[in-house]
């Protein structure tokens, strides 16, 4: 039996010179995949008539569903339409709901509708038109050889509007008799992906076929993924997520895929709680994650950059003397910079960093990757000393995930230590 397929054809010169980058691929397949489709191949070619026409003829003849995006602009290069209408043998005609809706498109925005623009109405015959309640080019579909071919604008918005407005909803009335796909993530946060596979051969040996594991990894977060089709997969995906919340456990952030600063601000606000940050060798990441977050405005009020020494003492209090004594990556200063914040700001909670981000200022007892962190509040601040040797950012990645995972466990009043408090000694 054939496997049903859904192909995406990406088109456009820009993506082959890596002019802009391919997000559009990556917004239809997790769009398709809320929906329990799956993509099973991409293709991106480059503004050429006798590319694309075979990219199409060929694609359909294998697949039910292909995706064009991009190509159906106004200009010389845009080639979509031309090009579909000779692989389906139709002539390219003036669309009238095309042209009714370039003209109403124009209207409100007092444009002249001139020829170059008419171009975007000029379809193959017979194609059904898919609305675009933004942008100036109108989507369109047609059947060929049993496939349902739908063609796209490349302008992210514009497409996300129409998957959700229209394609999703034609294509699960096309295809309802599918197993759909259904996948769970699971954000892992000090655990690296072959660690994770370690500690799942060794602690569920017996893992069952019908779940099918994956793992993503994008700095600082691992994505374990279990992926279940038909109503085997989904009885065992309860007890497959049960044993591997006691495997991971507290490193798992989120039952979603929230990120550390997701998780950080949600559980502030569920707890009515307010969080500063005093950074030094992060440079305000930690504060920017925080603050890229709707509604964090009602978490977090400041965070205070302390690169230099004198900073430290002005503003956070650090002792000079404990400076001088220690230096300024070293427990002593991270722990007052951890109570300043807290002073200064009157907020709950704190996270301080005081690291040697590198390449250079690095000496034999604190080498380039050690960091100081502390955490708390005012009844209990507490430090740790970690290594992450590498590029300066990816230390300052890590270092601030680092950061939002021990308030996450503090949050959560989680005892436990995080395995990388072991793995990360210097």
């Amino acid at each position: 039996m054939k496997k049903f397929q859904i192909q995406l054809l990406l088109t456009g010169d820009e993506l082959m010179s890596g002019d802009i980058v391919d997000s559009n691929s990556v917004m239809i397949a997790k769009k398709l995949q809320a929906r329990g489709f799956t993509v099973s191949r991409r293709v991106t070619v480059g503004d050429d008539v006798d590319l694309l026409r075979q990219e199409i003829a060929d694609i359909s003849a294998a697949a039910d569903v292909l995706i064009v995006n991009g190509g159906l602009g106004p200009t010389v290069d845009d080639l979509t339409a031309e090009v579909l209408a000779q692989v389906v043998a139709q002539p390219l005609e003036e669309n009238t709901q095309a042209i009714n809706h370039l003209t109403s498109w124009c209207s409100k925005r007092n444009f002249k509708l001139d020829g170059a623009n008419r171009k975007q109405a000029l379809l193959p015959k017979g194609v059904a038109i898919v609305p675009n309640p933004v942008g100036s080019a109108v989507g369109f579909s047609v059947d060929h050889q049993g496939c349902w071919i739908v063609c796209t604008p490349g302008v992210p918005s514009e497409l996300a509007m129409m998957l959700d407005e229209s394609i999703l909803d034609e294509l699960s009335a096309r295809f309802p008799q599918l197993e759909k796909t259904s996948v769970t993530h699971l954000p892992v946060f000090g655990l690296g992906e072959s660690k994770i596979q370690q500690m799942i051969i060794e602690n569920i040996p017996d893992w069952p076929a019908s779940v099918e594991l994956g793992f993503r990894a994008s700095l600082p977060i691992v994505d374990v993924k279990l992926t279940t089709r038909g109503a085997e997969g989904e009885a065992q995906r309860a007890n497959c997520l049960s044993r591997l919340r006691q495997v991971l456990g507290a490193h798992i952030i989120a039952e979603q895929e929230d990120t550390l600063p997701q998780r950080v601000v949600s559980l502030l606000q569920q707890q009515g709680k307010t969080l500063t940050t005093a950074e030094s060798c992060t440079g305000g990441l930690i504060a920017s994650q925080i603050t890229s977050v709707a509604g964090a405005s009602s978490v977090f009020e400041m965070g205070v950059v302390s690169y230099s020494n004198r900073i430290k003492s002005d503003i956070l209090a650090v002792d000079p003397s404990v400076i001088e004594a220690h230096g300024a990556v070293s427990e002593q200063v991270v722990y007052q910079m951890a109570a300043g914040a807290l002073k200064e700001s009157d907020a709950d909670y704190c996270i301080a960093v005081s690291g040697i981000a590198g390449p250079g200022g690095g000496s034999d007892e604190k080498p380039v990757g050690t960091v100081w962190v502390a955490w708390g509040d005012r009844h209990k601040i507490e430090t740790e000393m970690l290594y992450y040797p590498g590029p300066r950012q990816y230390f300052q990645q890590v270092v601030a995930a680092v950061g939002l995972d021990l308030i996450r466990r503090r949050l959560l009043n989680i005892e436990e230590s995080p395995l990388y408090f072991k793995q990360r000694k210097y």
